[in-house]
């Protein structure tokens, strides 16, 4: 016999009232064993997206999701964990030249990634694109990764927080993704049962976001950092633009490429900054005492954990990567300064091109996306190269220069009106 009613949880949400722990211990228990319906459950979703929940439930709520599952345990490691979440947007590569940079500092990186879906792009994805490289690890495989490298970037298990693996399919199909205690509890359960000691998270805004607006971005920001204190994880947040791709590549091959150069000690400065900054954060948070993250990039180190990280998940770090059949260069129509470049366009184009999915399970193109050859700021001759579009399908030029339309702006003399690297630290 069951405690609880799903209909009568339902309507208590529906109606405004704050459910009680217990009743969020049990939904989110019964949905996972299947006892509650996916009808029933996209009801409560949607209540909760229109009437919210207060910290004390959303706290809740991510706990009970946690507890569906397994958490990971690193005790057996010699060094401090630490972690970065990113919401995803374009371009950004981060995670790759990050979680070897922070291991070569003394850190170790238990990094669970996820595909892409729509127009930001997955971690596993663009790690895929190396040849012999796999994202599928046992939890002893991991830990032996861990121990032998100082980072490791894999998928996350089937036995992680299974009640979130089931909603968040459900919240795709139901219109209910966007609620911030949704989103966060989504996130925070995943990070919290990876077993992390420190944990900074990089809350994306601006265009090609999932959170456009800075204030809501602010908002979900700081309801991940409660959570993650709720639960003892040292947890920290920037929020960072993502109004403009962020580095010259969106797609998967693409991207690792200039990640590897980054490793290198080069790479477009936005990449590197925010590489550097999220190092010294994770750093910090974690308590480790090492080499600073700056030199560790300049003097070959964190390269040598990126080579020794790929090498033991099977993948070969001098493979030539992939690269797509067909290439389709767009030109500046005018002379001036580019003044805006619209991310989300960007995304969506590259994502059309072949590099992302519109449905779970799709297969991508790992040499598909764009190249970007001038950002805003930089001046541009009329007729120059503004971006090289790549993918093995030339049937799929035509709606991808389609969403490029009024994507760029190019005005002489004009000026730029970028957000900040970094809007909010928190």
């Amino acid at each position: 016999m069951e405690p609880f009613a799903a209909v009568e949880i339902i309507a208590a949400k529906r109606d405004h009232n704050e459910l009680t722990d217990l009743q969020i211990d049990w939904i989110i228990d019964a949905y996972t064993r299947g006892v509650v319906a996916d009808e029933q459950m996209s009801a409560l979703l949607m209540a909760i997206l229109l009437n919210g929940m207060n910290s004390r439930e959303i706290s809740r709520w991510t706990n009970a999701m946690i507890n569906s599952g397994e958490r990971m345990d690193w005790s057996k490691l010699d060094r401090k964990t630490a972690d970065k979440h990113s919401t995803g947007g374009v371009g950004d590569k981060i995670t790759l030249p990050l979680a070897p940079l922070v291991a070569a500092c003394g850190g170790a990186v238990p990094q669970l990634s996820g595909r892409g879906l729509g127009h930001t792009g997955g971690t596993l994805d663009k790690l895929e694109s190396i040849p012999g490289w796999r994202a599928s690890l046992t939890n002893d495989e991991m830990l032996k990764v861990l121990q032998e490298t100082g980072a490791v970037i894999c998928a996350a298990g089937a036995g992680l927080a299974p009640a979130d693996k089931k909603l968040y399919a459900l919240r795709d199909v139901t219109a209910t993704v966007e609620a911030i205690p949704l989103i966060a509890s989504s996130i925070m359960s995943k990070k919290i049962a990876e077993g992390t000691s420190a944990l900074v998270l990089d809350v994306k805004t601006g265009s090609g976001a999932f959170m456009s607006d800075p204030a809501k971005a602010s908002e979900l920001a700081r309801t991940m950092v409660q959570l993650g204190k709720d639960a003892g994880v040292k947890t920290r947040a920037l929020v960072t633009a993502m109004d403009v791709p962020l580095g010259l590549t969106a797609g998967n091959a693409l991207e690792v490429r200039e990640s590897v150069e980054v490793l290198a000690g080069g790479g477009p400065s936005d990449v590197v900054e925010l590489t550097i900054i999220l190092a010294r954060e994770m750093i910090d948070a974690a308590g480790i005492v090492g080499k600073d993250p700056e030199t560790a990039l300049k003097d070959g180190s964190a390269m040598d954990h990126w080579r020794r990280m790929i090498s033991a998940q099977g993948g070969d770090p001098d493979a030539a990567l992939p690269v797509a059949r067909e290439t389709h260069v767009v030109k500046a129509a005018n002379s001036g300064t580019i003044t805006t470049m619209d991310a989300m366009k960007v995304g969506v184009s590259a994502w059309r091109l072949g590099a992302g999915r519109s449905k779970q399970g799709e297969k991508v193109q790992a040499g598909a996306g764009i190249e970007l050859h001038a950002k805003p700021g930089d001046y541009i001759a009329a007729g120059a190269p503004l971006m090289t579009l790549h993918t093995d399908e030339a049937a799929r030029f035509p709606r991808a220069l389609e969403i490029l339309e009024g994507a760029v702006t190019i005005v002489e003399g004009g000026t730029v009106n970028r957000l900040p690297l970094v809007l909010e630290r928190i």
